[in-house]
């Protein structure tokens, strides 16, 4: 047989295998796609929940307050300690002065803060510090606290710790997902090949008769496979797609002030893996079914 006419057959044994298991076939695309969908999903969850990480990340600041008896020479001079730390991204040094301008901006023009305070500034000089990471907050802070002209330290501990759970838990809760939904895909898959091999036992023996190889019976079954991951897949991509859309657009008009991750790339990737992966899954199903069910 001349390849162009294995490859007509090809095709057109594997179209007419999933025309004659029609509710198998749907169950399986079915399956698929609603396993790629949450797969798609919970890769998008885990993508924004890392947006929302970095950017709370650049926004968190440890406060570091210095001793109210420090005078401004070594207040100004303490930057060179907190720059040795690792883990420090950058800085900032708010001076008592600057601090009781920033107190009276809160308040407004309509009263006088210094005033109210007895005319006695009781800011100090601080340093506001920024780490490269969450991760590296509380050991900058710990190693800052034990310098002799620090009076006291604040950086929203329990922020950067739940920030932190927050996090493992989508990572681990996303991959105990993914996992479940490609098993169910694959089962359901092999389920459907193996229903095709079991009802075509007979044609089968015939073609090994006549010397048909056990890659020319196996090829049909194979592409059968793929093709019902890979429908499975454009249908859980069209929906994440305009899903995707529809969503940013609620977020930013409900929640405004919610970071969402609105990176086309990065949708065009995830919808890359959805195909290339339902695509594998057809194919893995198939090649398994085959092997175990096919006695060739």
């Amino acid at each position: 047989m001349a390849f162009s006419s294995y490859i007509r057959y090809t095709f057109r044994d594997a179209f007419r295998s999933i025309g004659r298991h029609k509710g198998m076939a749907f169950a399986s695309v079915l399956t698929i796609a609603i396993s790629l969908f949450i797969l798609g999903s919970t890769l998008l969850l885990v993508l924004n929940s890392q947006y929302l990480v970095s950017t709370m990340e650049s926004q968190l600041e440890i406060n570091v307050f210095l001793q109210s008896d420090i005078d401004r020479k070594d207040a100004l001079a303490f930057q060179k300690e907190i720059e040795k730390i690792p883990g420090f991204q950058s800085l900032e040094f708010i001076s008592k002065e600057d601090a009781l301008d920033i107190m009276q901006d809160r308040f407004g023009k309509d009263t006088d803060i210094l005033k109210s305070l007895g005319g006695v500034n009781p800011f100090p000089d601080s340093y506001r510090i920024k780490a490269q990471s969450s991760e590296k907050v509380a050991s900058i802070a710990a190693e800052v606290e034990q310098f002799s002209e620090v009076e006291s330290i604040r950086y929203g501990k329990e922020l950067v710790d739940k920030l932190l759970a927050f996090t493992v838990w989508v990572k681990n809760a996303g991959l105990a997902i993914i996992i479940g939904m490609l098993i169910a895909g694959l089962f359901l898959i092999t389920t459907t090949i193996r229903l095709t091999v079991f009802t075509r036992k007979k044609e089968i023996s015939i073609m090994k008769y006549v010397g048909a190889t056990n890659w020319f019976i196996r090829f049909p079954f194979f592409l059968e496979g793929m093709l019902i991951g890979f429908l499975g897949a454009v249908i859980a991509g069209l929906i994440i797609y305009f899903g995707y859309g529809v969503t940013i657009q609620y977020v930013i008009k409900s929640v405004p002030f919610l970071p969402v991750m609105a990176d086309s790339d990065a949708l065009y990737r995830i919808l890359a893996v959805l195909i290339i992966g339902g695509t594998a899954i057809g194919a893995i199903g198939s090649v398994i079914a085959v092997r175990k069910y096919l006695k060739v």
